[in-house]
């Protein structure tokens, strides 16, 4: 069964996983069928976004609740007439501005005691996940951001405070600073702004591609179905490639004569204007002139 469910759910690895984080424990998730991934697959999945327990009035506020349910709570405690009730929600709103990074010193210093040295590791952190290890002590996360791709020797990042603000490493785990750190960030950003555009794109095609299940009738027979199904992705598959050949046009018309198929065109056309020339000729040898 828990095969059965991961594969029905690997193809929003495309578009994303829904993960949703509790406050008390770097491994304490809300329990959703896409954590059977990492439970099949055994990769140990972390957030370090923790409530400090010596904080009482947000321990209070927070409870054990799940991010989404603790959202909610905020709203419902705003709505309410009841004073201690509004405060609670002011707290737990306060807590979630202050922890905007979604990663607290106290549960930076649970991950460190929690994760195994030389263990690898998923890490949940603003929507995205990387790769961790620990390494004499010292928790790493994979360098992925495209701002990095020229950077041969920067491998490794450290995970030391909760501002994002680590050293880079090479695969020794030696310090290894950026050769060009305006270059850098500049890819950082380029590659936030890609990962907007791709959440959209991906957001925007899944929309697309969805079926309007409230439109089929009750009671509709395997074979109609499967024909409904199968006119729907000829459609996709019309409209794809549709929206090809709309593309490759909109080039040929940047590229001007210099195209292939302008090329080929001019080229056909160079044939004609050639084939009367070569029967006159055949015309001149085979005719008699008289002098």
């Amino acid at each position: 069964q828990n095969m059965s469910d991961a594969m029905a759910i690997l193809h929003k690895l495309q578009t994303g996983l829904d993960v949703n984080v509790k406050f008390t424990g770097v491994r304490v998730f809300e329990y959703t069928p896409e954590c059977i991934v990492f439970d099949l697959l055994d990769i140990p999945l972390y957030h370090g976004w923790l409530v400090d327990p010596q904080v009482a009035d947000i321990v209070k506020a927070v409870g054990n609740c799940s991010y989404n349910q603790l959202v909610e709570k905020i709203i419902s405690c705003k709505q309410s007439d009841n004073s201690e009730l509004v405060s609670e929600g002011f707290v737990a709103e306060q807590f979630l501005n202050n922890t905007a990074t979604q990663l607290t010193y106290h549960g930076l210093c649970e991950l460190t005691s929690a994760v195994q040295e030389g263990e690898l590791c998923v890490f949940f952190r603003n929507n995205h996940f990387s790769t961790m290890t620990k390494y004499k002590g010292q928790l790493y996360l994979l360098v992925t951001d495209q701002g990095f791709l020229t950077e041969e020797k920067v491998v490794w990042e450290s995970l030391h405070n909760v501002d994002g603000d680590g050293n880079f490493c090479d695969s020794e785990f030696h310090l290894r600073p950026p050769s060009d750190p305006e270059t850098v960030y500049r890819g950082q950003q380029d590659q936030i702004d890609q990962d907007y555009l791709m959440a959209l794109s991906l957001q925007q095609e899944q929309q697309n591609q969805d079926i309007n299940w409230e439109q089929i009738p009750e009671g509709i027979s395997d074979l109609e179905l499967a024909k409904k199904l199968q006119e729907e992705e000829d459609r996709r598959a019309s409209q794809y490639y549709q929206e090809q050949e709309q593309a490759a046009a909109q080039a040929q018309q940047v590229q001007g004569p210099a195209s292939p198929a302008s090329g080929r065109q001019s080229g056909s056309n160079e044939r004609k204007r050639k084939e009367p020339r070569e029967k006159e000729r055949e015309k001149e040898k085979n005719s008699c002139v008289l002098l």
